[in-house]
Order: C-alpha cells, then structure tokens, then sequence
C-alpha cells in the first residue's frame, strides 16, 4: 500500500514531535519532512511535493498563509491542512483564500488528524465545527457582506485603503495621514482581516471594484 506523505510546518518542535509521534503509529501515513517556518516549508515541499501538508498559521519570518499561497504555486498536488490554534474570521478566510483545503484546530483528536489526513489526500475538506460554522455563515450572507462589504472598516481604516488603492506604499501613507509606519502596517492588517483578503493588491482590487476609490 502506497502510504500518504505528509510535511509537518510548525514553529514549535514540540508540537512537531508529538504529531509526528501520533502518525508514525499508523502504517499508511509517512511523515517525510518537517519545517519550523515557511520558508523552510516552501523548501520541503519542493523538494519531497508531499501528499499533505500540515501548516500551522502564526510563525516568524513568514506566516502560514503566506506559505500556503507560495506553497500551492509550487506544488499544486499537495493538499494544505491549517492545523491552529486560531479561529478568528481574520485568520480562516485568508487561509482558505490562499489555497488551504481543510481547517482544524489543534485540539483535535488523534484519530480525527489521521482521518483529515487521509480525506485530504483524496482532496477532501474536513474543517473544524466551529469554523464550518463561520464559514456557513459567510456563504449565507448573515454579515451582509452584500450591503456593504466595507461596513466593519474605521474611518481610518477608510483612508489607508483609499490609498493602498491609490497606489501609495506604507510609508507614504504614513506621511500623508502623519502617524507612524507601525500604525499603517496595523492598519493594513485590520484591513486585510476584516475584508477576508491575503494581501493589500487584492484590497486594492475590491476598493476600486467597490467604487471606494474613483477615477476622475
């Protein structure tokens, strides 16, 4: 029986260790790499294109869902697990956006992250109760999103979007609305959370579609 290869990615070894320990048991799973961050993550995958990925979302130098994205550009075959402690809105759309298939938390039971593995190897999703739910509730309109997709944004936040859609960088924003680049990045990130997007192109994107921002 050909066994599911598998990439461990999580900043922490010892959560590495006891997955890796919990599925060296079963006989049709095979752990064939492990990555403390994405960029080591990207790497692995390259080099062994495994079956499935397990990918933790908030690591140094890059986080989760960029490497998801960079990741599935590289090995589209392979099947992205987020496996998190995290199960905020900010955190489960940009990662199914970035090309995750399925959402657990790690609370999960053993023999549950065994099964996720295998379903996902046949390009299955298995997500979390508690983020089917939000994912439910996302696709059946209950935070009118259709109304006003913008309804959660600041009045500040307003601003920085107009200007990533205007182009303008980081700093440039800063100057122009006289707060620190620190501020700015906090901003863009709210953004980019509250709106369910992976990056500041794709924020652009929807404020023009959107009419935030207008040509004269």
């Amino acid at each position: 029986m050909e066994k599911i290869t598998v990439l461990l990615v999580d900043d922490h070894a010892i959560v590495r260790n006891g997955v890796r320990a919990v599925l060296d048991l079963l006989e049709d799973i095979e752990v064939v790499a492990e990555a403390g961050g994405g960029l080591e993550a990207i790497n692995q995958a390259k080099t062994h294109a495994p079956d499935v990925v397990l990918m933790d979302l908030i690591m140094p130098e890059m986080d989760g869902i960029i490497a998801t994205r960079k990741l599935k550009a590289l090995s589209p075959r392979s099947q992205v697990i987020v496996l998190t402690s995290f199960h905020e809105d900010e955190h489960i759309f940009p990662a199914i956006q970035a090309g995750a298939l399925s959402y657990l938390l790690k609370d999960i039971d053993a023999n549950d992250l065994a099964d996720a593995i295998r379903q996902a190897a046949k390009g299955e999703a298995v997500l979390h109760p508690r983020i089917a739910a939000r994912v439910v509730a996302e696709i059946s309109g209950r935070r009118s999103e259709e109304i006003n997709v913008f309804s959660e944004l600041s009045e500040r936040e307003l601003e920085v979007l107009t200007l990533i859609a205007d182009g303008k960088s980081n700093a440039t924003i800063a100057e122009e609305l006289f707060i620190s680049l620190k501020t700015v990045k906090r901003h863009v990130s709210n953004i980019l959370g509250k709106l369910h997007l992976v990056d500041r192109t794709q924020a652009a994107v929807l404020a023009w579609r959107k009419g935030v921002v207008r040509r004269d």
